[in-house]
């Protein structure tokens, strides 16, 4: 997750805090670290099955989804201080199914997410209200065990108006796909027969999250699939649709949680073999920071000033 760095972090100040935000689904906890992956801090516990996450830094917030247990309605979406205080629920059991990758909208101060199989492209309020269905891919019941209607990442390009998300389809069946549409349903249509959807990428073994570069028009993507395309990080720009992907780290280990930490030229990725890796945004200089951390998902790069939860 690409996170905004605030005005007070974004000066040269000593006292800027650069942190990761990780979660990790054998442990169900939230945990923050530094970029070279010490000074390990928990901040949640017993969340259920949690995957993707996303950082406020305006105001001191980190937002993560709860898959719950798959296929059943039970997901929810929860959020506390950048300190692990203050932890409440923002979207409750029953309202989604399985929340996937978060994206946070800080234009229009939303919280984006994929819902895999509730098969729904959603978004909400940063409190939790305003639940909105955007995309809806499948039936989950008409439809249930279709990974081809999956939605699991998800990026915003706001310069376009568009969203991009990932379908991921079977396991290593090179069904997977990325779609885009715009962040706002055409006028007259419904989430289910938006008229505005493309198939940006098909194709692809297994593509999970997204993030998008705006600087550069360049979307990035895990795919937890079998090699060579799969269990690798890739890159292509997003207005030549010709341009052919460039994979830029491979043999990861089920490649999932993907962050760009732009102002810095450097990318962090989290791998079910419970790897932390890091490298350049073009893949040179890499290195594992972390290993043999459990199932690892989402992972989140923030920068932020001591008010808001400095390390202990």
């Amino acid at each position: 997750m690409n996170t905004h760095v605030s005005p007070a972090a974004a000066s040269p100040a000593k006292s800027a805090i650069a942190c990761l935000f990780v979660l990790n689904l054998s442990t169900g906890t939230v945990s923050r670290m530094d970029p070279d992956g010490f000074d390990h801090k928990t901040l949640a516990i017993g969340a259920p099955m949690p995957d993707g996450i996303a950082v406020d830094v305006e105001v001191g917030h980190v937002y993560w989804g709860n898959m719950g247990v798959p296929g059943l309605p039970d997901g929810s979406i929860e959020r506390c201080d950048l300190d692990g205080a203050n932890r409440v629920v923002l979207v409750p059991p029953g309202l989604t199914n399985t929340p996937k990758q978060l994206q946070l909208d800080r234009t229009t101060r939303k919280l984006y997410w994929c819902d895999r199989e509730g098969m729904r492209v959603m978004r909400a309020d940063l409190d939790g209200s305003n639940i909105e269905t955007l995309v809806v891919a499948g039936d989950p019941v008409v439809h249930r065990g279709d990974a081809t209607r999956w939605c699991v990442g998800i990026a915003l390009d706001h310069a376009l108006g568009q969203m991009y998300w990932t379908q991921k389809g079977p396991d290593n069946a090179g069904l997977g796909r990325i779609f885009r549409a715009g962040l706002e349903i055409p006028v007259g249509e419904t989430a289910a027969t938006r008229t505005d959807i493309a198939v940006w990428r098909d194709g692809l073994p297994e593509p999970i999250d997204l993030e998008f570069d705006p600087s550069t028009r360049t979307l990035y993507w895990t795919d937890r699939g079998d090699p060579p395309a799969g269990n690798t990080l890739n890159r292509a720009g997003v207005d030549a649709p010709s341009q052919p992907t460039q994979i830029i780290l491979d043999h990861l280990m089920e490649g999932i949680g993907l962050a760009l930490d732009l102002r810095g030229d450097r990318l962090f990725v989290t791998d079910l073999g419970g790897s932390i890796y890091t490298a350049r945004l073009d893949g040179s200089e890499r290195r594992v920071i972390a290993y043999a951390q459990g199932n690892l998902a989402g992972i989140a790069y923030a920068e932020f000033t001591p008010r808001f939860g400095a390390p202990a």
